[in-house]
């Protein structure tokens, strides 16, 4: 492995850090990055790292304290605040008690807070208090993790470091564990690592590069370890790539639908799903090998992984992709299977722990299918994004093992018992979900103000949002300013929505990307300023083209593929106040946007059936968007403002000025119209919103 460390970039973060959090704890977030950034040794949340410093107490003292990354935070991203600093002499004489349960031990962590609004301490904090290094480090190395998880794991050691570092046989996490290796430092306090099987590696020293370094070194030794036993591999040739692509589009809706409506709430609402794929050549190789499903149906390689996947994938044997609906019901049946298998588990390890537990939902979190790759699904993007670094880790790390050796697990009641842990569960249970928290939608026109506007107002509910517009400088300009704003629930689908083929290609892009749409919002319009007279037909086809095929086409798609998803859907088109009131010089516009409503109007007929609801929201004069003025208005604008005699502001005055209200329309008007219908506040279909202050003329009837 390369060491990163850099005295440069060190004394970049003291310059930052230490002046409000001091330098010991600027060098233990240097640090900690630096092994966040390598998803061999850790993943998003996984590790945990320290420092021992002082604190000035009320009374004006210095006191010994400890700092220690703070339950599931990244490591990669983490900021000094992300540590939670604890009294460190009071956890050191926990060493004394007996026997700590893991509230007991969580109430013992939280009474000692330097500060009560601190998040909640490392699992293994008192680890971190027991060993006196100043700088403490903890991964899951996948190259340890390789040497660990086998039978003879031990020896293996014992050949790699001889006698130079300590090696712990698998101990619980918690009081149990913490008591364990300070019994075992203390057998030779001049080691400076110690490897826990079946769990991760942990390495000190005084000062933070000595402790990073340390774990450079240990893993460095075992990789090349792993290099020199590499046996045959169990890889297969990689499938076809069109092939892959053109299952995937076939395969991940189904599996989302079924996820989504199998695990539907008390309302009967689908629950939001966000489904990332697995399907890369080093992936379904190693699924679609002979012992495929022997290397991969087993449990995960450390603990600390189990809150996010599930003791076992579900295996899904020989699926029929030349039948979709022998398919479905496959896959049907199998998630169902795996949910009583499930629950079975818990039931039977709840009793033999004798305490009770709120179980969690029994669905699958890893989908394994040869010929595909696999499914991992989470309820928001961050959850999804972890089951799918965590599922590549571990399947190409199990591969490994297979080239020399065999894969060996923890018990099952000691996965259970991690499983359930309170500190692992906090992890998961702290997150609060918004409305949209796990939807995904596809919105036309996104690059346009309005489509900007409700972008923006999804997103803000914790939906994954698509943008869609025809590809080029202005929509990556709407990209890249969401995206700085809400991260990876923004996508960019460029296409034209003219042509169903590239709106199937979009449909088909953020299935790779999220396994599915929910919500479909149609925006995307052209208008046009000419008389009746003077309108040239050819004229008349562009907007034609665009405002009625377009729709046409994304009802089309839509329709089918909310079919294939089978767990129902919004459809909502942004229609326009011209389809009640027409106004004189816009009749291309609104006969082509009138055309649009109705066809909306009969996809909620048509569509019913299967639980999607279309319905029309439907403005007017929405100028622009903060900084970005409406592409409609830049058109027709310069006509209407001549033909009124006004400037600019005073043709949006005029439009203000003549709705009831005198409200100035803006496009999060729009959005939180949109908002009403994508968070299904009623049992509604087929309806218009009018979003123009008060048009008498122009209400829907």
């Amino acid at each position: 492995m390369l060491n990163r460390w850099s005295e440069r970039d060190a004394g970049s973060f003291v310059e930052r850090y230490a002046p409000a959090w001091g330098v010991d704890l600027a060098l233990r977030t240097y640090s900690a990055r630096l092994l966040g950034a390598d998803q061999t040794l850790v993943l998003r949340g996984g590790g945990n790292t320290s420092v021992k410093s002082t604190h000035v107490d009320v009374f004006g003292r210095p006191v010994s304290a400890l700092f220690v990354k703070a339950s599931g935070f990244d490591m990669a991203q983490i900021e000094p605040s992300g540590f939670s600093g604890l009294y460190l002499d009071p956890l050191r004489a926990l060493r004394n008690v007996e026997h700590l349960g893991e509230r007991p031990m969580l109430n013992q962590l939280r009474a000692h807070l330097l500060d009560f609004e601190s998040p909640t301490p490392s699992v293994e904090s008192l680890v971190h208090a027991l060993v006196p290094a100043k700088f403490i480090d903890h991964t899951h190395a996948n190259a340890i993790l390789a040497l660990t998880n086998q039978p003879g794991g031990e020896e293996m050691l014992g050949e790699i470091y001889g006698d130079h570092l300590l090696v712990l046989p698998y101990t619980r996490p918690g009081f149990q564990l913490a008591k364990a290796v300070a019994d075992l430092y203390e057998t030779r306090p001049s080691a400076t690592a110690m490897i826990w099987m079946q769990h991760g590696v942990v390495t000190w020293g005084e000062t933070a590069c000595a402790a990073y370094s340390g774990m450079i070194d240990v893993v460095t030794m075992a990789e090349q370890y792993l290099d020199r036993r590499a046996g045959v591999s169990v890889f297969m040739p990689g499938i076809d790539g069109s092939v892959l692509a053109a299952r995937l589009q076939r395969v991940a809706p189904i599996v989302r639908g079924i996820l989504a409506r199998k695990g539907a709430g008390p309302d009967g609402e689908p629950r939001g799903i966000i489904l990332h794929t697995l399907s890369d050549p080093e992936i379904t190789s190693v699924i679609d090998s002979e012992r495929g499903y022997e290397l991969c149906v087993s449990p995960a390689l450390t603990t600390d992984h189990l809150v996010r996947t599930k003791p076992l994938p579900l295996w899904i044997g020989a699926p029929a992709y030349d039948d979709e609906e022998r398919l479905r019901s496959q896959l049907s049946q199998a998630t169902d299977a795996y949910a009583a298998s499930y629950r079975d588990y818990v039931a039977r390890n709840t009793e033999a722990d004798r305490q009770p537990v709120r179980a969690y939902d029994p669905w699958p979190r890893v989908i394994l299918m040869p010929g595909l790759g696999a499914l991992c699904a989470g309820k928001d993007m961050n959850a999804a994004g972890i089951v799918r670094d965590i599922t590549a880790a571990t399947l190409t790390t199990k591969a490994r093992i297979a080239r020399f050796g065999s894969y060996e697990s923890i018990s099952e009641a000691d996965l259970f018992h991690m499983e359930y842990d309170a500190f692992q569960r906090a992890k998961i249970e702290s997150r609060t979900c918004l409305p949209l928290t796990g939807r995904v939608a596809m919105v036309t026109g996104a690059a346009g103000a309005i489509g900007m506007g409700v972008c923006e107002g999804l997103l803000s509910k914790g939906c994954a949002v698509a943008l869609a517009d025809l590809a080029g400088a202005r929509l990556d300009s709407v990209r890249d300013e969401l995206r700085q704003r809400f991260g990876d629930l923004v996508m960019a689908a460029p296409f034209d929505v003219a042509e169903p083929d590239q709106v199937a290609r979009g449909f088909a892009d953020v299935i790779a990307a999220w396994g599915g749409v929910d919500i479909l919002v149609i925006n995307a319009g052209i208008a046009l300023v000419s008389g009746l007279m003077s309108l040239e037909l050819e004229q008349f086809r562009a907007l034609e083209r665009v405002n009625v095929e377009g729709t046409l086409n994304l009802l089309s798609e839509g329709g089918r593929h909310f079919r294939r998803q089978d767990s129902g859907g919004d459809i909502i088109l942004i229609s326009t106040k011209n389809v009640f009131a027409p106004g004189a010089q816009f009749g291309a516009y609104s006969a082509t946007k009138a055309a649009a409503h109705q066809l909306a109007r009969i996809a909620s007929l048509e569509l019913a059936e299967i639980g999607v609801r279309v319905n029309m929201v439907a403005p007017d004069a929405v100028f622009g968007h903060g900084e970005r003025r409406s592409g409609l208005w830049a058109a027709v604008g310069p006509d209407r403002a001549r033909a009124k005699g006004l400037d600019e502001h005073g043709l949006e005055e005029y439009y203000r000025n003549r709705n009831l209200l005198k409200a100035r329309i803006t496009a999060t008007h729009v959005a939180n119209a949109v908002l009403y219908f994508a968070t299904r506040q009623t049992p509604t279909t087929g309806a218009t919103i009018p979003v123009d202050g008060g048009l008498p003329e122009a209400t829907p009837r």
